[in-house]
């Protein structure tokens, strides 16, 4: 952490700021003006491990065959002033990074598990986002304001993805809140829809492999585990997707400055292209994120062993997201993968800066304020989260390496069964299919191609630089 830039720790003035925090917000008096919503059956599915819960969904349908859903987010900056100890400190860092082993939050503890945390059962301040879902998945009528809102229901992606999936019957955690199962299922109806309609005007579906790092008590890695896409998952992201376009459109409307999540259209489609071209399909000269996506459609249904190494081509090519400022009446970049031209990020606010500044922009906006942000401050904000997101996505990503060569470190001279995942003049990669880790074939790696499957031996592991040795067996 220290060596990419971040600060672990918190320091004595953050610290300080937490504990007249703590003692002043317990109750909802601040919020005297929020509606209250806290008999709506509003519950949160996140990971089985997460305390730091920034987001509520409550469905209701309406007689009109439309749906009226409501995704209430952490009131993050009631607790946390802009320019406080505990905001400098948050924009120093601009994001919680999740290393497996350790989390490094972005806000003190007693701030993002608890009094920024819409945890279970317990009266919270949020920013309600409302709109109406027709079955064709258009989303309108879109409103945004505060409120007080109340959790009925901590759930898990694993234990109502495998239930919306089918895979297990309704979950004792369901059944214990009367209503919650219907409310689930017109939620997961109502995700449906918004999804299918960003599929049909060429919002894109990756299968990335992404593993964390799991530990015994005594700090031991004992595994890694894969983290499974399934109708949970599904079901926030959905959510979470027409929640950021609406606040991102709600900024637009009022004229005020606000920061945008982009993905550019592709620099690199010729590449795309190419990597279509080598499995026998052809995509169009030019960007189309429509044709991009029933090609990715196709190949996950025709090769789902070698899609997640597809998927990782194409995402090198898309290129990363950023944050940039758009200006009132300028025309943003919009997000090509997902296909929508008006594009936010704020959902997390207790764990990405970029979210809080957000928060803070609505919050004035619905108080007729002026922006707490001036055009130039938030690009640097922009530029500053960026460059930070990018750094934990290192941090992370060289952790999980780390963890996969400990893993590994007694089991040299076993053999596993591989995938090719690069040969490039700085050498030839293989994934091992169980435990996924990849490494480097260092010995026979001469004539094996990107995609063939390969049998390898483990020659060595470098747990402190990550390192994996393979040998073609």
């Amino acid at each position: 952490m220290i060596d990419a830039g971040f600060e672990p720790d918190f320091n004595h003035a953050v610290l300080e700021e937490v504990q007249v925090a703590s003692a002043k917000t317990r109750d909802l008096g601040g919020g005297s003006n929020n509606k209250d919503l806290r008999d709506l059956l509003w519950s949160s599915i996140d990971n089985t491990t997460s305390r730091d819960l920034d987001q509520l969904e409550y469905a209701e349908a309406m007689p009109t065959g439309e749906v009226r859903l409501l995704i209430g987010i952490a009131d993050v900056d009631a607790f946390v002033a802009k320019g406080s100890a505990i905001d400098q400190r948050a924009e120093q860092n601009c994001t919680s990074v999740y290393t497996g082993v350790k989390t490094f939050a972005m806000l003190p503890e007693e701030l993002s598990t608890d009094l920024t945390s819409l945890v279970a059962n317990e009266d919270r301040r949020a920013i309600v986002t409302e709109m109406v879902v027709a079955s064709d998945g258009t989303a309108n009528s879109a409103a945004i304001y505060p409120a007080n809102i109340r959790s009925h229901a901590k759930l898990s992606y694993e234990v109502i993805g495998d239930w919306l999936d089918g895979k297990t019957p309704t979950p004792e955690v369901v059944k214990s809140v009367p209503g919650l199962e219907e409310q689930l299922k017109l939620q997961h109806q109502t995700a449906g829809h918004l999804g299918e309609f960003r599929k049909e005007h060429g919002s894109i579906e990756l299968g990335t492999i992404e593993s964390t790092p799991v530990v015994d008590d005594s700090g031991r890695v004992v595994e890694l585990a894969v983290t499974e896409q399934n109708a949970a998952r599904d079901l926030i992201a959905n959510f979470m997707i027409g929640a950021n376009v609406a606040m991102a459109k709600f900024l637009e409307d009022k004229g005020v400055p606000s920061l945008r999540r982009v993905v550019r259209t592709p620099k690199y489609w010729s590449r795309i292209v190419e990597i279509a071209a080598e499995v026998g399909e052809q995509l169009p000269a030019t960007p189309d994120s429509r044709a991009l996506a029933e090609f990715l459609q196709r190949r996950k249904t025709a090769d789902p062993v070698h899609f997640p190494d597809l998927s990782l081509a194409v995402v090198k090519s898309l290129g990363p997201g950023e944050y940039e400022v758009q200006m009132p009446g300028e025309e943003g970049e919009g997000h090509f993968g997902l296909a929508v031209d008006d594009y936010t990020h704020a959902t997390a606010p207790n764990r990405r800066y970029a979210d809080l500044v957000t928060q803070r922009l609505v919050k004035a906006a619905l108080a007729n304020e002026p922006p707490p942000y001036q055009g130039n401050e938030l690009k640097e904000i922009a530029k500053r989260c960026t460059e930070r997101e990018d750094a934990a996505r290192k941090v992370q990503r060289k952790m999980r390496k780390v963890a996969a060569a400990l893993l590994l470190r007694n089991q040299i001279g076993q053999q596993f069964e591989a995938i090719v995942t690069g040969v490039s003049e700085k050498g030839t990669y293989a994934r091992i299919i169980s435990p996924p880790v990849d490494g480097r074939v260092m010995r026979g790696e001469q004539g094996l191609r990107v995609g063939e499957k390969t049998r390898v031996r483990l020659l060595s592991t470098d747990p402190e630089r990550g390192f994996i040795d393979f040998a073609r067996a």
